[in-house]
């Protein structure tokens, strides 16, 4: 099975005869297309062009990775979701925290370099769907290129940290944000955007890496007018009859917030395109129709963003099943013949393995259950899908559920093992179609505009309930055989949104999860072979380097991200904790402080003053506006305040100077008197109030049982 192209071969070749005497200004397509000859550093988001995330680095094999110890850490002052990969070149670590803040260490001490802050306005975190997270830089020539929550794409002296140019990639008057890392191929910096379920339109921007002007964008579902004088005018041409209705005014979506991968050889550039703004199709494009590019991989020309071919995996999407997760591209040999492979486990629960030469399917399978669709045809290219999976009849219970069954959280590949490693999870969700004050859609700027009753999600407000609802949500570690499309093995976990992966060549894969352990297990079996608390939640993934013949591996550690905003109750307890550069190798004596004990202290709490139908009607604004930052039932995760115990349910007045006044705008919570009255604000203090009392009164019975 080969592990990298010819033309990759050749110009790993011409890496190692060039040694170890270039640097950081030298880093180009050369260097990142030719990262197997030099496996000691980590240049690029996936560590190559094909996004493998498998290092040849084999130092630390399975026989020793035991003897794995903590080298250095770093804590993080920011308190928010920790999802970046750290880049190493010439001994300098690259990283980034929440609020795309900016980090240079040197790679072998831990020492801090620089920082850079972008300034990023803390209101800006009400635009962000999944919380304010970043993924990582990219290095190009000497330079360090982010992507800023608030939309702008800043270059940065890789020496110094010091700004070099900066662009506003979007319309800043919209909830747009970026959360992923940029790439850049042939001196074009590439960066996307989020925003789809606040109501936005997608596209991929290509920025000259030197000057930063805008070279080319390329959209990725239609607008009002039938052309942008953008490189996508000719694909929407395709795109723009399979949707219906005046779906502009609603957004759109599409957009291209993660994944992005690029092949040297065929000069051919993937992307992966989001969900529908709204989810639901027959609100975004009534009628139906498959709503080219949503949910798509689409093909794209580097220079130009001329198109070239795309697969949509979901047609028509209706479920938030996005196409944005991590693309592999490897070399396989399948039926005998070598094949130019693409692969793809997106939200919908199907592993895609196509020919990206072309954009044909080659296989589809599920990788986790699936109620949606019972399968792919193998002609068509199409789901099946299950009867009133698109839940125009009533009430649909899907798996997977928006979360998806894998998420941004990359995947592995070993071409030693031929295994692809998925970070796989089981969160079931109920669709059914807007009720209560949603039953007359309207679209509303600047909050969620899913399309889906929101209420029918809420979590249940007993603890038996609670209980049932955490059972049912798994997590696994799935080793995937991409050629069989068969699980060779898994490894569960307690619950889901755990790590990305890194699979090596010693024979290992890493993964940290949700409540803090960071493990190696055998690539082969999945036998655990050793494991570290990382006290705190896991989400992102580890990376490799190499300096002086040590290797080392790393892991950003820190909760956050979408399941740990929306799910509250769903949470393991086990997930708070501090946020953190973790950095390991054989023999590494360093440790950690003792893990934080955290404590939560209720408020004096007045009595509840609401009728039933007052808590009733708060609990519905509530689902509506603010669970998705709070939390389902008002349970928060450990970066956003737990409503319950915050002194404000205690006080009307402050409550309001809150919720409808705009108080705490400067740390993040703008005013929601654009949605709602003061007195659907107070109706949603008496119900979060009530839950209050509720947990205040089962903290004390289960004191006095003790």
């Amino acid at each position: 099975m080969k592990r990298i192209s010819a033309l990759a071969a050749t110009l790993a070749a011409v890496a190692m005869l060039a040694g170890c005497g270039k640097k950081t200004a030298d880093i180009d397509g050369v260097r990142i297309a030719a990262a197997d000859g030099n496996a000691a550093e980590w240049v690029t988001h996936g560590r190559t062009y094909g996004e493998q995330r498998f290092s040849p680095l084999d130092k630390v094999t399975v026989a020793n990775a035991g003897e794995l110890g903590l080298a250095w850490s770093f804590d993080l002052p920011e308190n928010r979701g920790i999802e970046a990969t750290p880049l190493v070149a010439d001994g300098v670590m690259y990283t980034t925290s929440s609020w795309s803040v900016v980090r240079a260490f040197d790679a072998r001490t831990g020492k801090l370099l620089w920082e850079f802050d972008p300034q990023v306005p803390r209101k800006t975190g009400v635009k962000a769907c999944c919380d304010s997270v970043n993924r990582g830089v990219a290095l190009w020539e000497g330079r360090v290129y982010v992507g800023a929550l608030d939309g702008r794409l800043i270059a940065l002296d890789a020496k110094t940290g010091k700004k070099v140019w900066s662009v506003v990639t979007v319309d800043q008057s919209k909830p747009y944000t970026i959360t992923g890392a940029p790439r850049v191929v042939k001196g074009k910096v590439l960066i996307g955007n989020g925003g789809a379920e606040l109501g936005v339109r997608g596209y991929l921007s290509a920025y000259n890496a030197k000057t930063g002007k805008m070279l080319w964008r390329f959209y990725t579902v239609p607008g009002e007018t039938p052309t942008d004088d953008a490189a996508s005018d000719p694909a929407m041409k395709i795109a723009r009859p399979t949707w219906n209705g005046e779906f502009w005014k609603v957004g759109g979506g599409g957009t291209v917030w993660d994944s992005m991968a690029y092949d040297p050889d065929l000069d051919l550039l993937y992307i992966g395109v989001g969900n529908g703004s709204p989810w639901n199709r027959d609100i975004r494009s009534p009628g139906g129709g498959d709503n080219l590019f949503l949910s798509s991989i689409v093909a794209l020309k580097p220079d130009t963003g001329a198109y070239v071919w795309h697969y949509q995996t979901t047609p028509g999407e209706t479920w938030d099943y996005t196409a944005t997760q991590h693309i592999i591209l490897a070399d396989l040999t399948i039926g005998g013949k070598p094949v130019k492979a693409l692969m793809q486990a997106p939200k919908n629960g199907f592993f895609y393995v196509i020919d990206r030469t072309n954009g044909k399917l080659i296989s589809a399978k599920n990788y986790v259950p699936t109620s949606w669709a019972s399968g792919v045809d193998p002609v068509s290219g199409r789901p099946v899908e299950t009867p009133n999976a698109r839940y125009g009849d009533g009430f649909a219970m899907a798996m997977p559920g928006p979360l998806g069954g894998h998420n941004w959280q990359p995947m592995a590949f070993s071409p030693n093992t031929g295994l692809v490693y998925i970070p796989a999870q089981e969160i079931p969700f109920p669709y059914m179609q807007p009720g209560g004050a949603n039953a007359n859609f309207r679209y509303q700027p600047g909050v969620w505009n899913i399309g889906v009753d929101t209420l029918i999600a809420a979590l249940p407000d007993d603890e038996a309930g609670l209980k049932a609802i955490r059972a049912s949500l798994k997590g696994r570690l799935i080793a995937w055989d991409p050629v069989t499309q068969t699980e060779k093995w898994s490894v569960p976990h307690s619950g889901p949104w755990n790590g990305g992966v890194l699979a090596t060549a010693g024979g290992l894969v890493f993964q940290g999860s949700a409540t803090g352990e960071f493990a190696a297990y055998d690539a082969a079996t999945g036998r655990k072979v050793w494991s570290f608390d990382a006290q705190t939640g896991i989400v992102a993934p580890p990376m490799t380097y190499e300096i002086d013949g040590e290797q080392y591996v790393a892991i950003m550690a820190g909760w956050g991200g979408g399941f740990a905003l929306t799910a509250g109750a769903g949470v393991d307890p086990r997930s708070e904790g501090p946020r953190r550069v973790l950095v390991f190798k054989i023999g590494g004596k360093k440790t950690l402080p003792p893990r934080p004990v955290s404590t939560k202290v209720f408020p004096d709490l007045p009595p509840v003053t609401a009728t039933p139908a007052q808590i009733a009607a708060g609990k519905l604004t509530y689902a509506n506006y603010c669970s998705v930052c709070h939390g389902a039932s008002a349970v928060s995760d450990f970066s956003i305040p737990d409503l319950r115990y915050s002194p404000l349910v205690a006080a009307a007045d402050g409550w309001k100077g809150v919720v409808i006044d705009g108080d705490r705008e400067p740390a993040g919570m703008v005013s929601f008197a654009r949605f709602i009255t003061p007195a659907q604000a107070e109706e949603v203090r008496q119900y979060v109030l009530s839950l209050a009392q509720a947990q205040k009164a089962r903290a004390a019975a289960a004191k006095a049982g003790t």
